[in-house]
This record gives structure tokens, C-alpha cells and sequence, in this order.
């Protein structure tokens, strides 16, 4: 099984935000330290959501059973109910959920912060990667 861990960081709500990836897979530890622009909060987390599916898709974790965790909640609902109040946030949802059906046997968990540390300093140290030119909103 691979475990992927995933977090979304802004300084500021909008502010220069960050994907923190923590992976997990056949014995082996994968970290990704990815800057996303200014953009939410929530924005980078759906962010990281995405970029990590991507990474899972491209490393050819797509035939293994693949567990998500997220310390965000809006996340981890919006996976499970395919749905976002927030109409901001349904392109981020839409795409997720497109990229998830590439993955044979997708799992999303919820996990508290204390144990979401790792993908948290990645993402922190991404917001400290963005460069002071025009922020970057793609995925």
C-alpha cells in the first residue's frame, strides 16, 4: 500500500501558499516541497491534493492501493461527498475526482495535524520557495 500524506499551507489568507507531499511507497520516502502562488488556504490545499495524485499517476502507482490522509476537513468531505458548497473550490474538486478514477484503489483518511507533521513542514517550506514574481494559480 502507498501512503500519501498532503498538505496545503498559505502565510496569509490570501497569501504565498504552498503543497507539502509525504509519500510512503515500497519501502521507500518520497518529500515534495511545491510553491503554488498566492492563493487561500483552502485553494492550497486542493492544490496539494492535486499535485500529489499527479505525482502518484506519474510514478505508476496507479495499479496499487493508494490511502490518502488530509488534516483538512473541507478536503477530505468534498472527496467524499463529490461535492463543494464553494463554487471557488469545484473546479479543484472536479479535478481531483478526475485524476482519482486514474488510480485502481483510491482511499482518502482524515488524520489530525499532530500526525500530518511531516507533509505540514513541506508545505511550509514551499511558501518560502515562492519567488516574489507573479504568482503561479495553475496545478
Amino acid at each position: 500500500m502507498i501512503e500519501v500524506y498532503i498538505d496545503g499551507a498559505s502565510a496569509g489568507n490570501p497569501g504565498k501558499s504552498g503543497a507539502g507531499v509525504f509519500i510512503k511507497a515500497n519501502g521507500t520516502i518520497e518529500k515534495y516541497s511545491i510553491p503554488l502562488g498566492i492563493m487561500s488556504n483552502h485553494e492550497a490545499e486542493f492544490h496539494a491534493f492535486i499535485k500529489a495524485l499527479n505525482i502518484c499517476i506519474t510514478n505508476g502507482f496507479s495499479n496499487s492501493v493508494v490511502s490518502f490522509r488530509t488534516d483538512s476537513e473541507l478536503v477530505n468531505m468534498s472527496v467524499e461527498k463529490e461535492f463543494v458548497k464553494n463554487k471557488l473550490y469545484a473546479p479543484l474538486l472536479e479535478e481531483a475526482l478526475h485524476l482519482t478514477k486514474k488510480i485502481d484503489l483510491f482511499f482518502m483518511k482524515w488524520i489530525p495535524s499532530a500526525e500530518n507533521k511531516v507533509a505540514d513542514e513541506l508545505a511550509r517550506l514551499a511558501i518560502q520557495k515562492n519567488s516574489n514574481e507573479e504568482p503561479n494559480k495553475s496545478s
